[in-house]
């Protein structure tokens, strides 16, 4: 069914406007031609094109790798700006070409005559006596961005931008993703559960986790976004350069740009020279990496390029269980490029890009709990008004399904390093009441006839938390776990590019962009993150195992494994009947209870862009393009427990086998229903046939398909003055195919949660439409002020969209199970973002100074957490504001300075509402939260006056008092105002439908169907939006003799505190932290040589960076995540 419309006709609209764009007003007559003094001196090519560019007002641009060991005589004369320049770059093998915003682009040179042979790029020679004792001019280097698709400096672009060199990146040692909020303003980067991340710019970034849900910054590759990428696990290498725009950008960069992009730009084919590099890299943790390339011009027209990286080391992490170290790395990457150039007018580049990683990776990291306790006892008033307190016995049914998991207390406690109190998951009530012994004998050593006491007829002990430890406690080290299992992970992702460029005119070029990625994941690890205690299951052996009278072995009896030692001083039943063993089929014989997940996902993606722009010698130009991308993806999320198995098995019974074959009474096999039987995958994980209902499996599969055009015109209202007009119409077309989750599902009356016993139906595909137009006004002015050597003010304001996407699907039929009955779908977000901000180039150009100051009007933030099994996608309106400065100051040519601040306040707008399951009666001391049946996800809040009256009238302490949540019918209408009702008090029936009862406080349903009375998030803060980050870092060198230089780095970063979700709460405080930096690198520019020594966290800080809450039914835990431990490495590289 199709669920939203977007209007396309709209799209023909745009193209009519966007033409305007292509009609270039009368070309003006510009600067260039204008004659003007200039005098520059002899020296490194990039100071003087740098004051060639300040001296004569226009923008020059140039890479630092093409000017790097170039110098130039200079030039002091008269004339145009054109013959100033051809003068300094005369003898470099450079070049230059006006590009589309008026700059000059500098390049290398055409490829040397056919008759010249391609030579190796040689050792700068030494500059003449004369020439070294010239005075070395020093400014920050200007740095070229692609921002607006088109080649800038990154001081005439109106947009708030950061951008790195390679070199730069490997200086401040940022090696990947994860790593870049130490350089960029108001950026924040965590993992999240599952297969992905959120990286956010402003506090915008991804919390929900949707498999329909798109990022909201744009992860680019090469100017093309990737919906699914490594960006996480990939560590960078062989880069040209990487830019992080904030704010919106979808007018040039699409659909899921709303907080802005992450472009990483790779080194591209060269055909003017060979080049090659080899880097080798040890350190602590047995590291060992290396990455080199190699760039081979091949004739005049083709040049080939190759790079590889890899990275292998031991983990960070260290299980005290297998005594392994865990969490490490082996990892590596390639990539290669053909470029073909047949003339000046045409060129098309290849690219492919392959990651691997195969190791031991954590997906998550430790799992903290403040233990949850029993309450001692209810106070409560009964109806005839009369105050009373009724004693709870922890472990009664009642004291079971009262106590909670997991308590909502700070994570920075030694309490925090408790385990879950499992003696009310839900799931342990299915697992206790599995009777698979049938005994009458005299137990050893004793007079006493028939199994009794801790496990009587029970597989498992009755009365106790099966999943903690026998202290309840955890190691307080965050760099240690408890596992029985250790983390396995893989991921590989394909990229392949092509890129074509056309230039039609002078003055029009066309380009295509296609690409075609593929991706792959798989995470497994230990669920809990702890060790359970042990010895808990009932010993099989010697043990007379129920069966009926037509059958000859027990159903239970392929289930029932060894049994440890008995003590030998020991006969008592305890010691006789415990240390048993249980055999899963997916995780093998065990004696204790163990949970381990798994999450994988495969997608691949195709996208088509075609774009025209212009470099009219005039006012005006343009970009024009359109682009259409198909994005398909299947994820997996599974979790897999021998507790799953146990329930499923005592659901069955004696009368189906694991995999749903009769073997009750032949006579009834002909009207035996297989659905009211729990399937039971009999197959270890690597091979599941995927149709198991004693494992949680929650499949998803999702198609995008979307199509935009887009249009941005640059005006030149004077020569100081321009105007960017841009806008852009996108529509998406998302499809999924619904299919519910089955764990432990069956048609059985009483246990069953569904429908079906085996495999997973799915339902007919839906399909969600969403079609937007956004777009972007700047107005920039370059003042001249007498403060400044170049100035650029800018103020604009951006519409952002981001698609929405759906929600997962429950049973048709809730009735016995009370899945939420969500929206279809989610909403899409908006943003209308504003901003002013300055540029400016100081001190002769030694120092580069940025501002801006931004507000979002911001609609239907997207965020998910876990209620009652299901992935809750909730939107909320949000206003934001903040400020970012960015400074580097190089007062001489052995000095530099960096900083940036960034300023952030996010307010969730009045009014918003959200369950908070850490806190579901928001301090109404009238209620309290009840754990339900085993079957049903349905965690439920109850009066505490009528859980009393249950608890004194007929049900007592039994396990009907979970029927008081929605699940399965255990009894006709228990606790309904229906006349089979048997509940009844002194004071009469004892009623409680959550569904629809009337809170007498407020005279209406507010509890949400009884899930718990929403938090009021008015004025709260975005989670993992921190009100302030900075970042500093100095670099000082000291030239030695011989020709080397050593130069020696410190960077510094702290962020404020913040919340890992939108309550606000002190359980969801993340206190600030920092991170501390040293490098010392050697080299030695003429050899091209570097030896480099550094240490990164330095004080070996382990902060909580942010955390997942699991949902109710295991506890409420909370997996937190954390930097990386210190490092210490030397590298060595060499450039050819």
């Amino acid at each position: 069914m199709t669920i939203k419309t977007g209007r396309s006709f709209k799209a023909i609209l745009l193209l009519g406007a966007a033409s305007l764009f292509a009609a270039p007003l009368p070309a003006a007559a510009q600067s260039a031609t204008r004659a003007a003094a200039f005098d520059v001196a002899a020296q490194d090519m990039g100071a003087a094109l740098t004051q060639l560019g300040r001296d004569s007002g226009r923008s020059i641009v140039f890479s630092a790798d093409a000017v790097r060991g170039k110098r130039t005589a200079g030039y002091r004369g008269r004339g145009s700006v054109e013959r100033a320049l051809a003068a300094t770059l005369d003898g470099s093998g450079l070049t230059y070409r006006a590009g589309a915003s008026g700059a000059y682009v500098v390049t290398r040179a055409s490829v040397p005559a056919q008759d010249a042979p391609v030579r190796r790029r040689r050792p700068a020679t030494p500059p003449p006596a004369a020439e070294t004792a010239a005075p070395q001019v020093t400014a920050v280097e200007d740095i070229i961005v692609t921002a607006r698709r088109m080649e800038e400096r990154i001081i005439d672009v109106p947009v708030a931008v950061s951008a790195f060199s390679g070199e730069q990146l490997d200086d401040r040692k940022v090696e990947g993703g994860s790593e870049l909020l130490r350089v960029v303003p108001n950026v924040n980067f965590s993992k999240d559960n599952f297969t992905g991340y959120n990286f956010s710019i402003r506090g915008i970034g991804t919390k929900a986790i949707s498999v329909t849900t798109d990022p909201g910054v744009a992860v680019s590759f090469n100017n093309t976004a990737l919906l699914r990428n490594r960006l996480f696990e990939q560590e960078y290498f062989d880069m040209e350069r990487l830019e992080v725009l904030r704010g919106p950008q979808g007018t040039l960069y699409g659909r899921n740009a709303t907080a802005g992009v992450v472009n990483m730009l790779p080194k591209l084919p060269e055909l003017e020279e060979f080049s090659m590099s080899a880097q080798a890299e040890l350190g602590n943790f047995d590291a060992r990496r290396a990455r080199g390339h190699i760039n081979i011009p091949l004739g005049e027209q083709f040049a080939f390029r190759a790079a590889a990286a890899f990275t292998q080391r031991d983990g960070y992490d260290y299980n005290l269980v297998t005594q392994r170290r865990v969490n490490g790395r082996d990892l590596w990457s390639s990539r290669m490029g053909l470029l073909w150039k047949p003339n000046e007018r045409f060129s098309a580049n290849l690219l492919w890009e392959h990651f691997e990683e195969d190791d031991n990776r954590s997906r998550t990291g430790k799992q903290l709990c403040t233990r949850g306790e029993s309450p001692a006892g209810l106070n409560w008033t009964d109806p005839s008004g009369a105050a009373r307190t009724t004693r709870i016995d922890a472990a009664s049914w009642a004291g079971t399904s009262l106590t909670p998991g997991c308590q909502a207390e700070t994570l920075y406690s030694e309490e925090a390093f408790g385990a879950p109190n499992g003696i009310g998951f839900p799931i342990v009530t299915g697992m206790i009441l599995v009777t698979p012994f049938n005994d009458s004998r005299t137990l050893p050593g004793t007079s006493r006839t028939g199994p009794r006491g801790a496990w009587g007829n029970y597989l498992f002990q009755t009365n106790i938390d099966p999943f903690s430890p026998v202290s309840g406690k955890q190691s307080a080290d965050l760099r240690e776990i408890e596992t029985y299992f250790d983390p396995v992970f893989r991921a590989k992702n394909d990229v392949v590019q092509l890129n074509l460029e056309f230039v039609l005119t002078d003055s029009l070029t066309l380009h295509s962009q296609t690409l075609y990625m593929e991706d792959s994941y798989y995470g497994m690890q230990d669920y809990f993150r702890i060790n359970p205690q042990s010895g808990l299951i009932a010993c099989g052996q010697d043990r007379v195992l129920s069966r009926n009278p037509w059958q000859s072995v027990s159903p239970y009896a392929q289930y029932l494994g060894n049994c440890g030692a008995r003590p030998t001083n020991d006969r008592s039943e305890i010691a006789y009947y415990g240390n048993g063993t249980f055999n899963d089929p997916q995780l093998g014989a065990l004696d204790r209870l163990v949970a381990v997940d798994l999450s994988r996902s495969a997608s691949k993606q195709w996208s088509q862009e075609f774009r025209l722009s212009s470099a009219f010698d005039g006012p005006v130009n343009f970009n024009l393009g359109a682009n259409y991308l198909k994005f398909e993806t299947e994820e997996d999320y599974y979790v897999f427990s021998n507790a799953f198995t146990i329930a499923a098995m005592g659901q069955n019974g004696m009368d189906w086998s694991g995999t749903c074959q009769w073997i009750g009474n032949p006579a009834q096999a002909a009207t035996a229903n297989p659905d009211a039987c729990t399937y039971i995958d009999p197959n270890p994980i690597g091979k599941l046939d995927g149709q198991g209902h004693n494992y949680y499996r929650n499949m998803n599969i999702a198609s995008t398909e979307s199509w935009a055009v887009f249009g941005e015109g640059y005006f030149n209202l004077r020569e100081d003055l321009r105007l960017t007009a841009g806008v852009r119409y996108t529509e998406d077309k998302k499809t999924t195919t619904p299919i519910p989750t089955q764990l432990l599902g069956s048609s059985n009356i009483w246990l069953g949660t569904g429908t079906v016993g085996k495999g997973y139906p799915r339902y007919p595909d839906e399909v969600h439409r969403w079609g937007e137009w956004t777009g972007r006004l700047a107005l920039d002015w370059k003042p001249v002020l007498s403060f400044t050597d170049d100035t650029l003010v800018y103020a604009s304001y951006s519409r952002g969209y981001k698609g929405g996407g759906a929600n997962p699907r429950g049973p048709e039929d809730t009735s016995a199970t009370n899945y939420p009955r969500l929206p279809t779908d989610f909403a899409a977000e908006y943003v209308n973002a504003y901003e002013v901000g300055m540029k400016n180039a100081l001190m002769g150009g030694k120092m580069m100074l940025s501002a801006s100051a931004f507000y979002y009007d911001y609609k239907d933030y997207q965020v998910t957490q876990v209620i009652d099994r299901t992935l809750h996608n909730e939107n909320f309106d949000a206003e934001i504001y903040g400020m970012e400065f960015e400074a580097a100051w190089a007062p001489t040519r052995n000095f530099r300075l960096d900083a940036t601040l960034g300023l952030l306040r996010t307010r969730i707008a009045d009014g918003e509402k959200s369950i908070d399951i850490m806190n579901r009666t928001q301090g109404n001391d009238d209620w309290i939260t009840l754990r339900p049946w085993p079957t049903s996800p349905a965690t439920c809040i109850v009066p505490k006056d009528i859980l009393a009256r249950a608890m004194g009238s007929g049900v007592g302490n039994s396990v009907f008092l979970k029927a008081m949540c929605p699940g399965p019918e255990l009894s006709a209408g228990l606790f309904r105002d229906d006349p089979r009702n048997w509940v009844v008090d002194q004071w009469g029936p004892v009623i409680y439908d959550p569904a629809t009862y009337v809170n007498p406080k407020s005279g209406m349903h507010d509890t949400n169907g009884g899930r718990g009375f929403s938090a009021d998030l008015s004025g709260n803060s975005l989670p993992n939006a921190p009100e302030m980050t900075f970042n500093i870092g100095a670099q000082y060198r000291i030239a030695l003799p011989a020709g080397w230089d050593l130069m020696l780095r410190g960077d510094y970063y702290r962020q404020s505190e913040s919340y890992m979700r939108v309550y606000n709460t002190e359980f969801d405080k993340l206190k600030s932290w920092e991170n501390a930096n040293l490098s010392m690198t050697l080299s030695h520019p003429i050899e091209h040589l570097t030896v480099q020594v550094y240490v990164k966290n330095i004080f070996d800080e382990t902060p909580l960076t942010d955390g997942f809450t699991g949902p109710d039914e295991i506890g409420n835990s909370t997996n937190v995540f954390t930097l990386d431990p210190r490092l210490v490495g030397v590298s060595v590289r060499k450039e050819f």
